[in-house]
């Protein structure tokens, strides 16, 4: 077996940490939140929203508060992702993050940097165009997807992205992004109506250039007994 050559003192303590990673749909693209770094170490680089966890609090307590102080947003359902904790993701130290994963609709979402601080910017980034992270973001970030691609199998999701009346192109898109895959249209149609978590609704699309679509929402009641304990 090799033996790894760590490069650091080794140490009696460690320290841990929370990252938060939301994603959401924004102008056709699915996309995930992002802070930029004031300080070193990687200052000037996109991250996570994250933070030390203080010893007053637990990790959801501390995930909440830190996107809070680094974003504004706030009253939001995470649910835990994965625990990191390779000895080298943090320079110079022990650091173990506790990562929290949630998808949201972008217009629920009012950005502002609240800790100028320790964040320059924050904005969205597109899951297939990441700008250089700092840490093992980029890591996280993909094992989020990941995690989510396997949560639309079991449940459907993806009615956390869309608005609260939508046409079956827009969930078929959602679907789409998250999978990045192409559906077939008839298929799709077909799966999703058989489920019987859509209400069909008496409105339509208003537009000039294009046939009305008609109008769907997800039915809470079935939604709840199929999408069991993941978002509230």
């Amino acid at each position: 077996m090799a033996i790894r050559n760590t490069n650091f003192k080794e140490t009696k303590t460690h320290e841990v940490t929370v990252d938060v990673v939301i994603m959401t749909i924004v102008e056709n693209e699915l996309k995930v939140l992002l802070v930029k770094r004031a300080n070193e170490p990687f200052k000037g680089r996109w991250s996570i929203p994250g933070g030390f966890i203080r010893l007053s609090e637990n990790l959801d307590e501390a995930a909440l508060r830190v996107l809070k102080e680094k974003t504004n947003v706030q009253n939001i359902y995470l649910e835990q992702l994965y625990t990191f904790g390779d000895p080298l993701r943090y320079p110079n130290s022990r650091v173990i993050t506790c990562a929290y994963f949630a998808l949201l609709r972008a217009e629920d979402i009012y950005l502002q940097i609240k800790n100028k601080e320790e964040v320059s910017d924050v904005q969205w980034h597109s899951i297939s165009n990441l700008p250089p992270l700092a840490f093992d973001h980029k890591e996280i970030i993909e094992y989020s997807l990941k995690r989510t691609r396997e949560r639309l199998e079991l449940c459907p999701i993806a009615f956390q992205l869309l608005p609260k009346k939508f046409t079956l192109t827009e969930l078929q898109r959602s679907y789409e992004l998250i999978l990045k895959v192409k559906l077939d249209k008839r298929n799709f149609r077909k799966k999703m109506l058989s489920q019987n978590i859509l209400k069909e609704l008496n409105e339509f699309t208003k537009t000039n250039s294009k046939r009305p679509a008609q109008l769907y929402s997800f039915d809470t009641i079935t939604l709840d007994s199929k999408r069991g304990h993941f978002f509230s």
